[in-house]
C-alpha cells in the first residue's frame, strides 16, 4: 500500500499563526551589540537609518528563538548548580547587564558574569552562552568559535571591551543532543576598540557606506537574504522616516536631532517623518544631479533615464 502525503496540519497553522500575530515588529532604536560583528557596514547603516522593514520571522522561527531563550536559562543553572557564581544582572541597576558607546547609539546586552570558573577561579569572565543545530555545532566543536562564529566572538570582544574584562567564557549547546562546549576567550584589546570604531563610523556616517560587494549575486547579499537586499542591491525606495531624512543627525544620549525644524526627536515620531523630509541622497536609487536650497528640493535622474524631484517647500 502507498503512503499518501501527509496534509499540513490547520492545527499547526494555527499556533504559527499566534506566534506571528504576536511578533513585535520594531525597529530597533541602537546599534545592536549582537549584529556589530556583520562584514557590511552598509547594511548595518540601513538598519540603524530605518531604511526599510524590520525583519518579520515564521511562527516556526518565533518558537524556534523562545526554545533557545529558555536553553540559555537553563544553561545558566546548570552553571549555578555547578557551584560557578554567575550574576546575570547588574546589581546596580537589577536588570540585564547593558554596555553602551558611541553617544548611547551602539548597545548590547551581556548574558552575564562569571566567577569561580574552575578553569580560572579567580578571573572574571563574561559569560556569552548560545545554542547550535549539530552542523553550527560540529563545526564549532572543530573550528573554535573565532573562525566558526567570527559574529559570536565579535560581540564578545566589543562586550569585553566596553565592560573593562580580559577574558570571556562561550558555553555552547547542541539543540539535538544536549551536548554542552565551551570556550575560553581573550579579550583583544585591538579587536574590541576597531569594533567600537566601527559602530562609530555607522552612526557619524551621513550617506550609505559603500557595499560589501557591488555583486547582486554576492553571497553574503542574495544567498544570506539580506533584509537590506532591495534598498541596497534591488533598486527600492528607503522607507521615509525621521531617520532617512538629510535634516536629521544622532546627538548624544542617544538622542535625534532635526536640523530642519531644530528641535530633538522623540523615538515614536520618527518612523513618521513630516513633510519637509528630504532623503539622504544615496538611499535614492539614482544619481543627484540638482539640488535647490531655496525650494529645499533634490533633483535625482533614475535608472531607467526619467527625473524625480524630492522635496518641495511645505510651511513649518
Amino acid at each position: 500500500m502507498v503512503a499518501m502525503p501527509e496534509l499540513p496540519s490547520p492545527t499547526i497553522a494555527a499556533i504559527d499563526a499566534w506566534h506571528e500575530r504576536k511578533q513585535e515588529i520594531r525597529h530597533y532604536p541602537f546599534i545592536r551589540g549582537s549584529a556589530i560583528g556583520h562584514q557590511c557596514e552598509r547594511a548595518l547603516f540601513y538598519r540603524f537609518r530605518w531604511a526599510h522593514q524590520p525583519e518579520t520571522f515564521t511562527g516556526r522561527m518565533l518558537r524556534l528563538f523562545q526554545t533557545g531563550h529558555r536553553d540559555e536559562a537553563r544553561m545558566v543553572m546548570d552553571l549555578r548548580n555547578a557551584g560557578i557564581q554567575v550574576q546575570d544582572r547588574d546589581p546596580k541597576t537589577r536588570d540585564q547587564w547593558e554596555v553602551e558607546a558611541c553617544d548611547g547609539h551602539f548597545q548590547g546586552h551581556l548574558d552575564g558574569i562569571v566567577e569561580g570558573l574552575l578553569e580560572a577561579p579567580k578571573t572574571p569572565h563574561l559569560l556569552e552562552c548560545k545554542t547550535h543545530n549539530a552542523k553550527s555545532f560540529a563545526q564549532l566543536k572543530s573550528m573554535g568559535v573565532e573562525a566558526a562564529k567570527p559574529d559570536h566572538m565579535a560581540q564578545m570582544q566589543v562586550y569585553m571591551h566596553l565592560q573593562g574584562l580580559t577574558r570571556a567564557f562561550y558555553l555552547a549547546k547542541s539543540k539535538d543532543t544536549d551536548e554542552y562546549w565551551s570556550e575560553r576567550i581573550h579579550y583583544d584589546p585591538i579587536h574590541g576598540a576597531a569594533l567600537v570604531a566601527k559602530a562609530e563610523r555607522v552612526r557619524a556616517a551621513k550617506e550609505a557606506p559603500a557595499r560589501v560587494s557591488d555583486d547582486p549575486e554576492y553571497f553574503l547579499c542574495k544567498a544570506f537574504n539580506c533584509s537590506s537586499y532591495q534598498v541596497c542591491h534591488g533598486g527600492a525606495f528607503a522607507l521615509r522616516n525621521c531617520r532617512t531624512c538629510l535634516w536629521s543627525e544622532p546627538i548624544e544620549n542617544a538622542n535625534w536631532f532635526c536640523h530642519r525644524h531644530k528641535r530633538a526627536l522623540l523615538r515614536e515620531e520618527q518612523a513618521g517623518g513630516c513633510p519637509n523630509h528630504l532623503y539622504i541622497p544615496s538611499l535614492v536609487p539614482g544619481e543627484q544631479i540638482d539640488a535647490d536650497e531655496q525650494s529645499e528640493t533634490v533633483t535625482y535622474t533614475m535608472r531607467d533615464g526619467s527625473q524625480w524631484q524630492d522635496g518641495g517647500r511645505v510651511a513649518a
